[in-house]
């Protein structure tokens, strides 16, 4: 009964050697390419790493003053608007005064 037993064990064995072990013998080439591809190209070098510049404590800082960026036409008409209510003129007053105060 183990003759038999180990003999379709072995069989089985050497069945599945032969059908997987053909796979693995040689170098597997993706569809389409070729054993004759040229090398991959070097990787690019690797970034250079610099410290930042330190401030000195002693050094004079440089600062640029910019001027105020001039208000828009619409800003001077809205704040003209603003302060002839705040002083209670009427529609046609506050018109006059706002015209007369963003042309200014």
């Amino acid at each position: 009964m183990f003759p038999m037993r180990h003999s379709s064990i072995l069989v089985g064995a050497v069945t599945a050697a032969l059908i997987f072990g053909s796979a693995a013998s040689a170098q597997i080439i993706p569809q389409g390419g070729s054993q004759f591809n040229p090398p991959l190209p070097p990787a690019p070098p690797p970034p250079k790493i610099e410290a930042p510049v330190v401030p000195q404590m002693d050094a004079p800082t440089s600062q640029t003053y910019l001027p105020a960026p001039q208000p828009s036409f619409s800003d001077r008409i809205t704040s003209c608007l603003d302060e002839a209510a705040a002083n209670g003129l009427g529609p046609s007053a506050r018109a006059a005064y706002s015209r007369a105060c963003a042309n200014q």
